[in-house]
């Protein structure tokens, strides 16, 4: 199976070299699709202005008028467009699967996505439009920050939403919004424990962004539970934003500490030139992160070489041998052409949440936005999932959900279970 995958992610690694194009800001960046919005589709993600789902009226001819329309957000552009091209393709697939299993409940469902760019302003703009269109269920935002903008709005609007990958605590503040991803203290926490309990090092560097929600609250929880393990951190250092282009004194003071074993609770974009500086200076620690890291291999323009022994924590591995990994993973690189990562895999997980959620409560669209929002919430803390991320997945009302994570490791290219 790992072999088949490697041979898969080589050819799609090779696809790309032909049809991809570099970010918008001339950085390091995962494969890019056409702004604006994007309907649901059979067609392959990027395809701008699509027809919609084969969802429609038309799908329910004899039957019902009623439709699900459920919108999405994430970065389809930009820095962080590795994330959303992969939630937007997972959130098809689930889509497609269900309408052809003759919906929920019956009613078809309509999908729609917008990117937001990772960027607080677009995504609002981006909520304003799939409301427009009649949205009456949010899978979204993709990124934290975005996420946290757009949480403001749909608790006015009483709008159920349900971030696929958003982890910071602060998007499931609202009794709307419920997370399928791990939350940001609980990674900090696991991953602390699982170094110490492995006992992976005795001592450890961070690198972590600060001006990030999603990076400086996973460190922070990290850095607490540090005080229970028997390992030390030796080297504690940071970057925004507007410094995300050299890590060069990082790695440095790191090597200099001595550590073995360097944690990056950060995006693959970043992780990516880490990497890469890192091996230009000679310097090669074990580095170990979280779901963030998850598409450092889709990273254009990155010598995935580098990334070999790369370990982090995430619910989902591709070369699983479960019956629904298997199939999910045929289906997307069949569709898509490449592996797919975590945040398809949770993206996936979510609208079958949705679906549970809508069959517990039995509601309905003509309920409205508020009346499915208020069921559906109700609903959360009734229902057990086993997806692709997690099995028997429960919710609380503080939003978080309860899964186990998993270490992975990167070898030969594809993510395997680690020891």
């Amino acid at each position: 199976m790992k072999k088949l995958l490697s041979m898969i992610l080589i050819a799609a690694m090779s696809l790309s070299l032909l049809t991809g194009c570099g970010g918008n800001d001339g950085s390091v960046d995962g494969a890019e699709t056409g702004t604006g919005s994007v309907d649901g589709s059979t067609s392959d993600a990027g395809t701008s202005d699509a027809g919609t789902s084969d969802a429609g009226s038309a799908s329910n001819a004899g039957g019902s008028s009623e439709v699900w329309k459920i919108g999405g957000i994430g970065p389809t552009t930009g820095g962080a467009s590795v994330y959303g091209i992969a939630v937007q393709n997972g959130i098809q697939i689930a889509v497609d699967e269900i309408n052809a299993a003759g919906g929920i409940n019956g009613v078809q469902i309509e999908y729609k996505f917008e990117d937001d760019e990772h960027n607080e302003e677009k995504g609002v703009n981006a909520y304003n439009a799939l409301k427009d269109w009649g949205m009456n269920i949010l899978i979204g935002n993709v990124t934290s920050a975005p996420c946290v903008a757009v949480a403001a709005e749909t608790a006015k609007d009483n709008m159920y939403q349900l971030t696929p990958s958003a982890s910071s605590p602060d998007c499931a503040k609202n009794a709307n919004v419920f997370q399928v991803c791990f939350s940001d203290p609980n990674q900090g926490i696991g991953s602390a424990q699982y170094i110490g309990g492995n006992a992976l090092a005795s001592k450890i560097a961070v690198i972590y962004n600060s001006s990030d929600v999603y990076s400086s609250g996973i460190y922070e929880r990290f850095k607490s539970e540090a005080a229970n393990q028997p390992f030390e951190i030796v080297a504690e250092t940071s970057f925004t934003d507007d410094s995300n282009s050299d890590f060069t004194v990082q790695l440095q003071q790191a090597k200099d500490a001595g550590a073995e074993l360097v944690f990056l609770p950060i995006y693959a974009k970043e992780a990516a030139l880490i990497l890469t500086q890192a091996d230009a200076m000679g310097y090669q620690p074990m580095f170990f992160g979280c779901d963030g890291l998850d598409g450092v291999l889709a990273i254009e323009g990155f010598n995935t070489d580098l990334a070999e022994g790369v370990v982090l924590l995430t619910p989902f591995v591709a070369d699983a041998e479960d019956e629904k990994t298997q199939a999910f993973v045929s289906t997307y690189v069949e569709r898509y052409g490449e592996i797919p990562n975590q945040f398809a895999a949770d993206a996936y997980d979510a609208v079958y949440v949705i679906k549970a959620a809508i069959e517990q409560s039995g509601a309905t669209p003509a309920d409205g936005v508020s009346g499915i929002c208020d069921k559906l919430s109700a609903a959360m803390t009734q229902i057990t999932i086993d997806g692709l991320t997690g099995s028997g997945m429960t919710w609380v009302e503080t939003g978080e959900v309860s899964k186990d994570p998993r270490a992975m490791v990167i070898e030969n290219g594809v993510y395997t279970n680690f020891q």
